[in-house]
């Protein structure tokens, strides 16, 4: 894998660009199609990053994305605790609630949203492709910056 240190404030500008627009942000292509291992470690940098997703370029950096970009099941329950916690705190006039230790305000919260649309799009598909043969092309369009990385 190619040191990409040198890049990262210009990735963290097309990120900020792409949150201010709210659309999506993925990550660039990894040439090497012989480097798997590569290939999964930039995944994991860019959804770290907060990149949501990467472009591909060969069917066998399919299944290492996904992994690297679909929320887990952790990932997901966490996301539901941050939203129910900050909207009874909401409902009780707070603008921010403790979760575990951490602060959580507003810009957590849509990131948790986000979470939680991107793990039900994903099963959505999932059931979606079980009936047919091919699956929905269009998966419903998540908005703006709401990744749970809090």
């Amino acid at each position: 894998m190619r040191d990409r240190r040198p890049l990262l404030p210009a990735l963290g500008l097309v990120l900020l660009a792409g949150r201010a627009h709210g659309r999506a942000v993925l990550d660039g292509v990894h040439l090497d199609l012989d480097d798997a291992e590569g290939f999964a470690a930039v995944c994991r940098q860019g959804s770290e990053l907060g990149f949501d997703g990467k472009t591909l370029i060969h069917p066998t950096q399919i299944d290492p994305a996904n992994a690297a970009f679909s929320p887990t099941a952790e990932e997901t329950v966490q996301a539901r605790r941050i939203i129910a916690a900050y909207a009874e705190a909401a409902g009780a006039g707070k603008g921010a609630v403790r979760i575990d230790g951490r602060l959580v305000e507003a810009l957590h919260v849509e990131a948790a949203h986000r979470t939680v649309a991107l793990a039900e799009a994903i099963a959505a598909r999932a059931a979606d492709s079980l009936g047919r043969v091919s699956p929905h092309p269009n998966p419903p369009r998540l908005r703006g910056r709401e990744r749970a990385g809090a």
